[in-house]
This record gives structure tokens, C-alpha cells and sequence, in this order.
């Protein structure tokens, strides 16, 4: 167990933290599904003495909504090095609605989590996993991998977890490229993210993000590219405040 730790530390002091997150920020995306405009989603940011929290909305607009409609609505806490302290996130989709609260105790090294039926008023999963003294929720991890600099070539791995499995998760960064989005063009450095293929999530699917080329390091592209069945997921962003 000793060296688990050891290796974990080594390998979040391999690329240290050079870039800062601004105080308060506000992110809002179209989200696009095989060519069509699909949803909207807004990450809104802030922190203040070394405590920082985010909420997250996504909701379906148009056809998707009549189809299937979304409506998420999630809230992370976080303490300093963006290690996750709880997590909220209240869902409806389709016909579910469902409630997950996640509690992060570095300390005793344990994530605690629940899912809940919110119509049935029913538990529908409650158990505990072990986690490293520091660990990133997912959008806790986009937002740590803003703090690096990670050139083209480069790679790195970070604690990550969904609050029902535990990963040091890859990053590589592979390329520049340029993206235009209703705020302008932006030279950005594509990244990969391994979360899925039965890392974090066990559905197969490739993650890119792309990061500005400069110290905000603003996701202004999220991709989500799944079997053809399902399709791609594209978040481009409309408006950073």
C-alpha cells in the first residue's frame, strides 16, 4: 500500500502546476449529436482561499428533448489541489430521475457513494471505495488538467473517480491544432483523456479535449466519439464570461 502511494505522489509531481484558474468563470457550450444542435450545457467556476466549487447544468433542446429529454444538474466541492470533497448531481432523463451524492474523505482514504431513485424514494446502489488522499471527479480532473503544461508528446496520469471506480487516468496531449468556435478561432493542443474502454466508464469511446494554447488553457472543445450506433458527442464553446 505504501508504495501505491509513493508511485501516485511521483506521478502527480511529474508535471507541476504552473498555470492558475481565475476566480470566478462561467463556460457555456452548444452540445451537438450527429450534426444536430442537441443541447446546451454551462460550467460556472469559482474559488476563494483554496476552496473551489463547481456547477454544472446540461439540459436537450429541440428534437433531442421531444425524443428523450435531459435535464443534469451537478455540484462538486473541492479543497486545495482540486481534491475532490463531494459531488451532487440531481438527473432526469428520459423517464428516470435519479439523485447521487458523493463524499470524499482523504483521510481514511474513502469515497462514499449514493444513488437514489427520486421517484421511488428507493436506494439503488450504496457502497465505498477506496481512494488515494487526493482524488478528481471528472470535471475536477478537466479543470486540474488546465494547471499543467503538457506540450504535444507529452503525457501524464491523475486520480480520477465516478465515485464507484478508482483509475490513474491518462492524458496525452497530441497535437496542435486550430478551432473555430461563435467567440472566434482559437489555437488550441488536442488532448486525449482515458476514461473509458473499462477505465472509468465501461462504455468504448474516445475523449479529446481541446485546450487554448496560452496560460487560461479555456476548453473551448469537448468530443465524445462512441460506436456508430450511438454517434458523436461534441461540446463547442458559445460564450466564456
Amino acid at each position: 500500500m505504501l508504495r501505491f502511494w509513493l508511485l501516485f505522489l511521483a506521478a502527480a509531481a511529474a508535471f507541476p502546476q504552473t498555470n492558475e484558474l481565475p476566480a470566478r468563470e462561467v463556460l457555456s457550450y452548444n452540445v451537438e449529436w450527429r450534426l444536430i444542435s442537441a443541447g446546451k450545457a454551462k460550467i460556472a467556476w469559482q474559488q476563494d482561499r483554496g476552496a473551489a466549487e463547481i456547477d454544472l447544468h446540461v439540459e436537450s433542446i429541440g428534437l433531442v428533448s421531444k425524443l428523450f429529454r435531459v435535464e443534469d444538474q451537478y455540484r462538486a466541492r473541492y479543497g486545495a489541489g482540486l481534491c475532490a470533497e463531494s459531488s451532487e448531481l440531481t438527473s432526469h432523463e428520459g423517464s428516470r430521475e435519479r439523485e447521487t451524492r458523493i463524499t470524499y474523505d482523504g483521510a481514511a482514504h474513502k469515497a462514499s457513494y449514493l444513488e437514489r431513485d427520486r421517484l421511488k424514494n428507493t436506494v439503488l446502489l450504496q457502497h465505498e471505495l477506496e481512494i488515494p488522499a487526493c482524488v478528481h471527479d471528472v470535471i475536477g480532473g478537466l479543470y486540474f488538467m488546465r494547471t499543467l503544461n503538457l506540450e504535444p508528446g507529452q503525457s501524464t496520469t491523475m486520480p480520477v473517480t465516478d465515485g464507484k471506480r478508482f483509475a490513474m487516468a491518462k492524458v496525452d496531449a497530441q497535437q496542435r491544432e486550430d478551432i473555430k468556435t461563435p467567440e472566434g478561432v482559437f489555437h488550441a493542443i488536442r488532448y486525449e483523456a482515458w476514461l473509458f474502454n473499462n477505465v472509468i466508464f465501461r462504455r468504448p469511446a474516445h475523449l479529446n479535449i481541446w485546450l487554448t494554447d496560452d496560460r487560461r488553457k479555456l476548453p473551448v472543445q469537448i468530443r465524445v466519439r462512441m460506436q456508430f450506433t450511438i454517434g458523436t458527442i461534441t461540446l463547442l464553446l458559445e460564450k466564456h464570461e
